[in-house]
């Protein structure tokens, strides 16, 4: 049915740019991980979530090398934020979190209104400000952890229960691409790299700061 419906999807989405809420009572298939890959592929003929973790990975260790020759304030943060690389190896959803939460400080992007968190207890928070956001519902426990992940657009949870940082990024890329989105203007650069460096998507040229990152991680 959803493949069936692609052109008069696309159609209302380009032209009319709805609104993301109208979009989940229209479409509310749209709004599960299937669909959602299954959509990205229908709109770009790529498997999103294969192409999204073999190309992190593959650059993984060269970008932990460069988060961690970064110097100053932004290379204090990065630390921090790699610490639990260092004390949980070899567990590739940390790594993949710790590298996705460090590339938008490295790129200098602000994700300090993109990275969100609440308490299991305050998951009926409002979020009618948030224009999107990747949410972490954390448990009550000391030190707490992470209970589950929810995706915010335009103030709306549109899919929550997601188990990992690194899927709910991914699932993301795809909803924008799906629902012909703007890029968060806080995360422009990491949207940009996750598109056209992670998955050789669109017009190749880049900004100075992420061509050079391209160079870094290639040379």
């Amino acid at each position: 049915m959803m493949d069936q419906t692609l052109s008069l999807r696309r159609k209302e989405i380009v032209e009319e740019q709805p609104p993301v809420k109208r979009m989940m009572e229209r479409w509310p298939a749209l709004f599960t991980e299937s669909q959602v890959f299954a959509e990205f592929h229908r709109v770009a003929s790529k498997n999103l979530k294969k192409d999204f973790y073999e190309a992190l990975d593959r650059h993984t260790t060269r970008l932990i090398d460069l988060f961690k020759s970064k110097k100053g304030v932004v290379g204090q943060s990065l630390d921090r934020l790699l610490q639990p690389i260092d004390t949980q190896t070899n567990d590739i959803t940390t790594t993949r979190t710790a590298v996705l939460q460090c590339l938008p400080l490295y790129l200098g992007d602000d994700s300090g209104e993109f990275f969100l968190t609440c308490l299991v207890t305050d998951t009926a928070e409002d979020f009618t400000q948030v224009p999107v956001g990747v949410l972490a519902v954390m448990t009550e426990d000391r030190p707490p952890e992470i209970s589950s992940i929810a995706i915010i657009l335009e103030g709306n949870i549109v899919m929550d229960d997601i188990p990992t940082t690194s899927e709910a990024l991914c699932l993301l890329f795809g909803l924008i691409y799906a629902l012909h989105l703007d890029y968060p203007k806080g995360m422009k650069n990491t949207f940009e790299f996750i598109q056209k460096i992670l998955l050789n998507l669109g017009q190749q040229k880049l900004s100075p700061k992420l061509q050079t990152l391209k160079n870094a991680l290639l040379g």
